[in-house]
């Protein structure tokens, strides 16, 4: 009895609160393979200078070290963790020079391959900016809100072994667990949480929930970041589309630099378009020297990116194959360290461009193809499910 009530539970919800866009999900998976290469057949690696790939994936061993399961696993494939944290150990005490020619000698590239097909989308995020104060006054009227306080989530999992690992998000009303609040809903002031900052502009705090955190400038001019805290469980849709289903931008416009201009100039109507998102997301401050991606640990500019973790591990080393919004080749390492309601297939990428007005025009121009390969130590007995 409880397994059919969490079934007809997961098929009510899952229709209605979906993280993604229903065009935006990827075609059925029919084969996935992790196809062997070498680092010769990797394009540009012998230009790849490290650089700020090493603090992030110093970060990342600072946390996979301290697991305790025997895999790291996907939706797919698995591999043993102890091969991974031994060398994460060695790695964090070398240079950049002696770091390439470690993972040279100790890692094996592999292509991922869905469907037969190693091409896949790369699009890219940024950390914005905003001005705030902790009261409200003057320009200051439109709140940032932090997690509410009657936000309950679940994982159906947890009631039984069978079910997907699903995070449900919901409220408990007359004692029945329903959705959240919408964000129509939260802007008609239905909400029970903290406001942790006041902003002068809802259009730039309607961007930093697109991209989950920002830096925020108090009227002194002292700086703090803003973290993503939560989300209201509800289907996201991006504004870009709202916006070109309904004419008032064409398709050359959808740029996110000239949203955000068509936003700022075209104030009621505005709202009324941002307000058709029903995905609303709630935020922190937090103290660290980038903004938090899933894995708890700050991106790192060039050198972090989302991923459906679902295909790919979070924690796992990634090679990098994409062009950047002005067709400028990326062939780098990076860390698989975040995830994102739209980031989702076998070959799908989220690159983080990092922080301010160039990073913003970029991440807000990238939408490319590319490839890319998970790096895994040649000590490790690897297994794929397909």
């Amino acid at each position: 009895m409880l397994r059919r009530v969490l079934l007809f539970f997961i098929l009510v919800l899952l229709s209605s609160c979906r993280g993604e866009d229903a065009e935006k999900l990827p075609a059925e998976v029919k084969h996935f393979e992790l196809q062997k290469s070498s680092f010769s057949a990797l394009n540009g690696w012998e230009n790849e200078k490290i650089g700020a790939f090493d603090t992030a994936l110093k970060d990342v061993c600072s946390v996979m070290v301290k697991k305790t399961q025997k895999k790291i696993k996907s939706e797919y494939f698995e591999y043993s963790l102890s091969a991974y944290q031994k060398h994460c150990r060695r790695m964090a005490e070398l240079s950049d020079k002696d770091l390439k020619i470690y993972i040279e000698q100790n890692f094996v590239p592999y292509a991922v391959v869905v469907n037969g097909n190693t091409e896949g989308k790369f699009t890219s995020y940024y950390e914005a900016e905003l001005k705030a104060n902790y009261e409200r006054g003057g320009k200051y009227q439109y709140p940032i809100y932090g997690k509410p306080n009657d936000l309950v989530e679940i994982n159906l999992r947890d009631f039984d072994s069978t079910l997907p690992n699903q995070r449900l998000v919901g409220r408990v009303k007359d004692g029945k667990l329903i959705k959240y609040y919408t964000r129509k809903e939260v802007d008609e002031g239905k909400l029970d949480a903290p406001v942790i900052l006041w902003g002068d502009n809802p259009v730039d705090i309607y961007i930093m929930q697109i991209q989950g955190a920002a830096v925020a400038t108090l009227p002194d001019g002292q700086q703090i970041r803003v973290g993503y805290a939560d989300n209201n469980g509800h289907r996201f849709r991006g504004i870009g589309s709202i916006l070109l289903d309904k004419g008032l931008i064409k398709q050359g416009d959808a740029s996110m630099p000239k949203i955000k201009q068509w936003l700022n100039d075209n104030g009621d109507s505005a709202k009324k378009n941002m307000l058709l998102n029903d995905r609303y997301i709630f935020h922190k401050v937090v103290e660290a020297d980038g903004p938090i991606g899933a894995m708890g640990l700050p991106l790192v500019a060039g050198r972090s990116m989302a991923v459906d973790k679902n295909y790919i591990p979070l924690g796992s080393v990634m090679w990098l194959e994409t062009v950047g919004p002005d067709r400028k080749a990326i062939n780098k390492l990076i860390m698989a360290e975040d995830v994102g309601s739209a980031i989702k297939g076998g070959v799908r990428g989220d690159y983080f461009w990092g922080h301010g007005e160039k990073a913003f025009d970029c991440a807000g121009r990238m939408n490319s193809k590319g490839r890319y390969f998970i790096l895994l130590p040649k000590d490790a007995e690897v297994s794929v499910y397909d």
